[in-house]
């Protein structure tokens, strides 16, 4: 019998996508131009021609030609930005789409966690949801309640169980969906980003338990841009880039793929664009003001970001810094740190920003930009719009080069004053303790 459990052959998903248009000013108008629309079909369906697409829409290939073969038992994570098709790849897989074109063969069950509370009903309770994700699975009700326990432990929810998962957190949304999804018998197990909701602590729990069910026999599809979860659980990557496969073999030359192909100068890349204020471009700037791709420890880092604006008010922009593992390090929110919003004209501006002095230790780095709405509601996203790398960092000028693998951190931290000691009297038993100390009794 074959291992393989997920064979992809020339996989292709295409969407039609509409634009926003100009309406016409007059009913009157708009009604003959709907007309028109339809009469021009009509005579195209009755020719047999084959009716061509308005003028708003365009064809999206989210996936194109996309081969590979998963094996039983694998750890599989799928890499890839915003927009290069790893989301569709797994809707495709867990039968939630079909694909356009090219198909995919799949020996044994799916379950899915693409989504906060995915296959959930609001009006259930977790207790019976946990029984419909079951009944869906083809699973009978004796074997959901010999595992209901255990799910319910897991989820760390029991006081809530029976309370309608509408009224649940976020949080406690994710904790009741992945222990469902993990502790049922499927030969496939498809997990997106929905992790990245959940603490440390529980993410920390689903990796292993992602591990215990890749020890049993079972597939393990992880997309995340946790790198650092992504190399402990995972020991293949899929790299996806505008809907093509890019790359496939161990995980950690997919990452160094993955991070080499984005950011860096001079590299072409297309951002999408947001409703209200586009990111067009970025580039990280050395102290004569040139586009660079690395950074010295100890100077400012300055940006240099180009965006486009409709005018609408209260748009504000936010930079987030990432080290090699993808965790983010520090972040800076024009609107909510400064109150400063984009301009209310239309039109394309630049500005740059320069954030206080760094000690960052030597390694790579990544910068996501992004636009929102009252510093809330997000308008345009891009992940690692910036790369940069640095090559050494000495903080204490004495020949040291401090590093990110090192894993003591990110930043070096250094004095603001000199360092001086001076003599105390030595503390003895009969010493009274300070004020507010506790003393035993």
């Amino acid at each position: 019998m074959s291992d393989t459990v997920i064979r992809a052959e020339g996989l292709s998903k295409k969407f039609v996508i509409g634009h926003q248009v100009e309406q016409d000013p007059l009913l009157r108008e708009a009604m003959t131009r709907g007309a028109r629309a339809l009469i021009r079909r009509s005579v195209d369906l009755v020719k047999g021609r084959a009716s061509g697409l308005p003028a708003a829409t365009e064809e999206f290939w989210a996936l194109r030609d996309v081969n590979f073969e998963i094996k039983r038992g694998e750890l599989v994570s799928i890499i890839g930005h915003n927009g290069a098709g790893k989301s569709t790849l797994l809707k495709v897989l867990s039968r939630i789409t079909e694909p356009t074109e090219g198909r995919v063969a799949i020996a044994g069950r799916v379950n899915s966690l693409l989504e906060v509370g995915t296959g959930f009903h609001p009006e259930l309770t977790g207790r019976e949801n946990i029984f419909l994700n079951g009944a869906i699975l083809g699973m009978s009700r004796a074997e959901m309640k010999a595992r209901f326990d255990e799910i319910v432990e897991f989820s760390g929810v029991a006081k809530f169980i029976d309370t309608p998962v509408k009224r649940y957190s976020v949080g406690m949304y994710v904790r009741l969906a992945f222990a469902v999804a993990a502790h049922l018998e499927a030969e496939i197990l498809v997990v997106d980003e929905v992790l990245s909701v959940g603490d440390a602590e529980f993410q920390s729990k689903c990796i292993n338990r992602m591990s215990e069910v890749a020890g049993s026999g079972r597939t393990v599809l992880f997309v995340s841009h946790n790198f650092a979860a992504v190399r402990a659980l995972t020991k293949r990557s899929i790299v996806l880039e505008a809907g093509r496969l890019t790359f496939d073999g161990p995980v950690e030359a997919g990452l160094a793929f993955y991070t080499a192909s984005l950011g860096r100068a001079g590299h072409v890349r297309d951002w999408g664009h947001g409703q209200e204020a586009s990111l067009v471009e970025a580039e990280l700037l050395d102290e004569q003001g040139a586009a660079t791709d690395h950074f010295t420890p100890g100077t400012p880092l300055r940006l240099r970001i180009a965006i486009e604006t409709t005018g609408a008010p209260g748009m504000a922009f936010s930079v987030t810094l990432r080290d090699q593992h993808n965790l983010p390090i520090g972040s800076y929110a024009s609107g909510t740190f400064n109150s400063v919003t984009l301009p209310t004209a239309a039109g394309r501006y630049e500005c740059t920003v320069a954030l206080d002095p760094l000690f960052l230790a030597a390694g790579e780095y990544s910068i996501d930009l992004q636009t929102a709405s009252s510093g809330i509601v997000v308008d345009h996203k891009v992940d690692s719009a910036l790369q940069f790398v640095v090559t050494g960092c000495n903080p204490g000028d004495i020949g040291y080069d401090f590093r990110q693998d090192q894993g003591v951190g990110n930043l070096a931290l250094r004095l603001t004053a000199p360092l001086e000691f001076r003599r105390v009297a030595a503390r003895t038993e009969r010493d009274p303790q300070p004020v507010g100390g506790n003393s035993a009794r």
